[in-house]
């Protein structure tokens, strides 16, 4: 069996273990999470994804079996890490493939938790507009994560395929993202909606499958005069897979455009998918605070995309993997820090309120 099966089995039972962990132990019933079990849980989260990061610096070369100079130099040159090796010290030239590595694993990280703050925003759309409990939001999402890391595997692993086979593909990835980021700049401001009668997954499943018209507490399943059927609580799990399923589609290329190595973005987005969880309970209610943070998310997936649209022309003037996480973490800071600092005038709010409801009427 090669380092790196036995590496990522071994990272997947580490994830299954942590979310065993949350389902059983840490939250045995399923009433409201309080804002204190949230901060704790996602200061846990993340102090694991450091301590992975730590792991790579100092052992990352096991993942692919480095052990000589000759093995070193075919993985920088199959997953185009810009590190150089230097010529007869393979002690040096691992610790500076190992600090590369490291890099562009906390680098993709806090790409794809950026951008799981957009996903957050849908979710509680999701919930609202389907009127779940509240008692029941740990479950759905509990069960949606656990979906989302089966995904994400089947994403990542045929992409880095793709990219491998076909490196033009880095091209359209970029054209997409700066598309994407542009689209979500110029309708930062739109409200969106949710219609739960006429949503595609609700038109979907009542046409094919047996659908119960109420939910019954936090059952995914109901037998009704012996006929077993989906509760609307199971239809709401169903469109959070969905929604992480278009939002895989942005943030899967923006983490390949850090790093070619499918391992490093597996990693980095099961991390963050992890904390999504807790994230989501966190800021939730505050949320509509961030009133700049589309703006930022938009510029992050547009400059992610030029950067794989221009990435020869970068790596010839020198741009590395520390350049991009100084810019990203710069966009995200920023629109944060504006956030805080200017935030929206309340009659200005109540004025889009008040728009919005005549053109319902």
């Amino acid at each position: 069996m090669s380092n790196e099966i036995i590496f990522l089995l071994s990272f997947v039972v580490f994830i299954f273990f942590i979310l065993a962990l949350d389902l059983g132990l840490l939250h045995k019933k399923s009433d409201k999470i309080s804002l204190k079990q949230a901060g704790l849980m996602s200061f846990f989260v993340v102090c694991l994804a450091l301590g992975f990061y730590f792991l790579l610096t100092s052992y990352g070369h096991l993942l692919h079996g480095i052990d000589s100079l000759e093995k070193l130099q075919n993985v920088i040159t199959k997953h185009r890490h810009p590190v150089k090796i230097i010529p007869g010290d393979l002690e040096s030239s691992i610790a500076l493939y190992n600090q590369n590595l490291g890099l562009e694993y906390i680098t993709g990280y806090l790409v794809e938790y950026a951008l799981s703050v957009d996903n957050i925003f849908v979710i509680v759309l999701v919930f609202s507009a389907f009127g779940v409990a509240q008692r029941n939001y740990h479950r759905v999402l509990f069960w949606g994560i656990l979906g989302a890391i089966i995904m994400r595997f089947i994403f990542i692993f045929i992409g880095a395929a793709l990219i491998a086979k076909f490196s033009w593909i880095m091209y359209v990835f970029g054209g997409f993202l700066v598309f994407t980021g542009i689209k979500m700049f110029w309708s930062r401001n739109e409200e969106e909606e949710i219609d739960p009668q006429n949503h595609p997954v609700v038109r979907f499943a009542n046409k094919y499958f047996k659908v119960h018209n109420a939910f019954v507490g936090n059952k995914f399943f109901v037998k009704i005069d012996g006929i077993k059927k989906m509760t609307p609580l199971f239809l709401v799990l169903i469109i959070i897979e969905f929604t992480d399923l278009i939002f895989a589609v942005d943030s899967i290329p923006a983490i390949f455009s850090v790093t070619k190595d499918p391992y490093i973005v597996f990693f980095s987005n099961i991390f963050a998918i992890i904390g999504l969880r807790s994230m989501f309970f966190l800021l939730a209610g505050i949320i509509d605070k961030f009133r700049f943070l589309k703006v930022g998310l938009a510029a992050l997936l547009t400059f992610i995309g030029l950067k794989m649209l221009l990435h020869h022309y970068l790596d010839d003037l020198g741009f590395t993997t520390t350049h991009s996480l100084i810019v990203i973490v710069s966009i995200l800071g920023l629109s944060i820090f504006t956030s805080l600092l200017f935030p929206e005038d309340k009659k200005e709010k109540k004025h889009k309120i008040e728009i919005n409801e005549d053109n319902v009427e």
